[in-house]
């Protein structure tokens, strides 16, 4: 087996979580998160449209983790994003922050929004 080290380039991956707060890059920020390659921002949950159309043109794929628990997200929101040409993968956060990394580390265009677990 042949091992290679993860080069992330410029960006940041999501290091950690726990209660109420995510770990990315080395630095902690509280409650929920929007991070893509180049930011990371606060987010106010589903009800929070305008950061989510915010990656309109710039990803391809955007992980909503919905805290400890799989949920569903209103289907407005979906719809809205999918007209916008983002695709939605619904996640718990845990396994949305994993997944995030692993994309990020292929350099794909995608993005997370977190709800804290």
């Amino acid at each position: 087996m042949e091992m290679h080290e993860i080069n992330f380039e410029n960006a940041r991956p999501i290091d950690g979580y726990g209660p109420g707060f995510f770990r990315v890059g080395g630095q902690v920020f509280e409650g929920s998160l929007c991070v893509s390659p180049t930011s990371v921002a606060s987010w106010g949950g589903f009800e929070d449209t305008k950061t989510l159309m915010g990656f309109a043109g710039k990803i391809d794929v955007l992980f909503v983790g919905t805290g400890a628990e799989i949920a569903h997200i209103p289907r407005d929101l979906r719809q809205m994003l999918e007209a916008a040409g983002i695709g939605v993968e619904v996640m718990n956060s845990p396994s949305a922050c994993r997944t995030y990394n692993v994309l990020l580390s292929e350099g794909r265009r995608i993005a997370a929004a977190l709800l804290a677990v």
